[in-house]
């Protein structure tokens, strides 16, 4: 009897060693977790937290599946199909100015987007701005950040969108991907992008008309955010506690291992290696958990000034305790952690 009591006194102090102090394990109340996500580099986190098993280190079995639009990410949210997705900051704000119990509770990523336009309107030119838009026909997806920062570029400049001579001639497609192809379209000057077709489109001859990046009025555009049904945020707490802790160690991951997080990044968007390099590395956008509400917030009330959507309460659909709670427990175990820190730096400047 006295060897049975050693025997687990021992193995209890072992259990308490191999867990570092302060750090939180519950367990989840939701095991299997189904990502959505688009066609585009910026949504990293994911295929990183996936192929380096952060997700199955924190108790959850997450299914990523790829879709064409924000409409399509939020049916699937609402549907049930989806606990998470990562959806563009403008198309998630229009969704929840239109009622949607939808609910940010993380970032995806921050800028990333531009337009590219065909060579043969820069022939001769050493350099040019959005002005060169002005008469061409722009294949542009409604109800996205690429759209609305153009609008916001062209009203700064004092360019009008419609048919008539000096203004931009904008063409609406489903998704992005059909905006890009459209290029193929002899009656379509340029179009829009988000990351990688700015790299792609490149790669083909194209040229890039901006980068929000290089933008001054877009500079830290919040774009992709993690959402979730809100009644699921607060059903399954400890589920998107692991969630968000999976992301962080993938974003320090991505900091620390650039050749392996692109290997990782090609398993799920399948493009030249150097294109992915450009996209997530060239500093022309960033993929970062943190939830930043303040550049979300500011951006919601520059698309209500457009009239792209209706002014609304805000506060109760924009969740940063999960993340907050997330980054508090891995620093917890990690207290030096040079990378945690420095989100932990700015989620307080900036939530």
């Amino acid at each position: 009897m006295k060897k049975i009591i050693a025997i687990a006194a021992l193995l209890a102090l072992v259990l308490s060693l191999a867990v570092p102090a302060g750090a939180e394990t519950p367990a989840v109340e939701k095991a299997d977790f189904g990502l959505g996500y688009l066609n585009s580099t910026a949504h990293l986190l994911g295929f990183i937290a996936r192929e380096e098993g952060y997700f199955e280190e924190e108790g959850l079995n997450v299914t990523l599946t790829q879709f064409s639009s924000a409409s399509e990410l939020a049916t699937g949210l609402i549907s049930g199909k989806l606990d998470v997705a990562f959806i563009g900051s403008v198309p998630i704000l229009s969704f929840q100015s239109q009622g949607q119990d939808l609910t940010i509770f993380g970032g995806a990523m921050t800028n990333g987007h531009g337009y590219v336009i065909k060579p043969e309107y820069t022939e001769g030119l050493t350099e040019w701005d959005v002005s060169i838009l002005k008469d061409r026909n722009v294949a542009s997806v409604k109800n996205s950040v690429q759209d609305a920062e153009l609008q916001i570029l062209l009203r700064n400049a004092g360019i009008e969108i419609g048919e008539a001579e000096g203004q931009v001639h904008i063409i609406y497609f489903d998704s992005q991907k059909d905006a890009f192809n459209a290029l193929q379209n002899g009656s379509i000057d340029a179009a829009s992008v988000y990351s990688p077709y700015a790299s792609l489109a490149k790669g083909l001859g194209y040229e890039i008309v901006y980068r929000c990046s290089e933008e001054e009025a877009l500079k830290n555009q919040p774009c992709c955010r993690q959402v979730a049904p809100s009644a699921a945020l607060t059903e399954y707490p400890n589920a998107y506690n692991a969630f968000e802790r999976a992301l962080i160690k993938a974003y320090k991951f991505s900091q620390e291992h650039q050749d392996e997080s692109i290997r990782d990044i090609k398993q799920y968007i399948d493009i030249d290696e150097d294109y992915i390099r450009t996209e997530v590395y060239g500093g022309y956008g960033t993929s970062v958990p943190d939830p930043d509400k303040q550049g979300t917030v500011a951006l919601k009330a520059s698309i209500v000034e457009l009239g792209y959507i209706q002014d609304y309460d805000i506060d109760p659909l924009y969740n940063t305790a999960v993340y907050d709670k997330a980054l508090a427990s891995l620093l917890a175990e990690s207290p030096d952690d040079p990378v945690y820190q420095s989100l932990k730096e700015h989620f307080d400047q900036y939530e």
